[in-house]
C-alpha cells in the first residue's frame, strides 16, 4: 500500500517507491522534482520565488529556487539517491494574472531559476511543464518515476 506525502507551498519533502509525493495548486509556483531510477527515491520542492538574495526575511529555504533546491539535493541524496543518476522534471510557472512589468512574470522568471540552478549542479531536466496561465496539481510516483500533471478542464498529462 503506497502512501500519499503532500508537500505544501513553501516545503519540500522526500519519498520512495511505492510512495508518492504530491503538491497541489502550482500557479506561478514551481514544483520541482528529483528522481533516481535505480533507488527509487524522489523528493519534491515547491518554491515561490526564484532568488533569496533578493528577500530580507529568507528564513524559509523552500520559498526560493537557490536555496530550495540545494536543500532538496541533499535531502534526496541523505534517503539514497545518486547524484549521478538523478533526473529533473518541473511543472508550474504558470503567468496567472495579466500584470505589467515584473511581478506579472514571475512565473516564468521562476522557471528559468530552475533551469540556471539544474545546470550548475549538472543535473538534467528531462521533462517541463510550465507556463501558460493555469494552475496545476502534480504527483511525483516514486515506483514509475512518472510525473502527473493534474490542471482543471485539461487531460491529465504524464511527463
Amino acid at each position: 500500500m503506497s502512501e500519499v506525502i503532500k508537500v505544501g507551498m513553501a516545503d519540500l519533502n522526500v519519498c520512495k517507491a511505492p510512495d508518492v509525493i504530491t503538491t497541489l495548486g502550482l500557479g506561478s509556483c514551481i514544483g520541482l522534482v528529483f528522481y533516481d531510477p535505480v533507488s527509487k527515491v524522489g523528493g519534491m520542492v515547491h518554491y515561490m520565488l526564484p532568488d533569496s538574495t533578493k528577500v530580507r526575511n529568507n528564513s524559509n529555504i523552500a520559498k526560493f529556487a537557490d536555496t530550495g533546491i540545494d536543500e532538496l539535493l541533499r535531502r534526496v541524496i541523505a534517503a539514497g539517491a545518486n547524484k549521478g543518476r538523478l533526473i529533473a522534471k518541473i511543472a508550474g510557472g504558470a503567468r496567472m494574472f495579466e500584470v505589467s512589468g515584473d511581478v506579472g512574470n514571475i512565473g516564468a522568471r521562476n522557471a528559468e531559476a530552475a533551469k540556471a540552478k539544474l545546470k550548475q549542479l549538472g543535473i538534467r531536466l528531462v521533462a517541463e511543464d510550465t507556463g501558460l496561465n493555469y494552475g496545476r496539481t502534480v504527483e511525483l510516483h516514486c515506483d514509475t518515476g512518472e510525473f502527473y500533471i493534474k490542471s482543471v478542464g485539461k487531460p491529465l498529462k504524464i511527463i
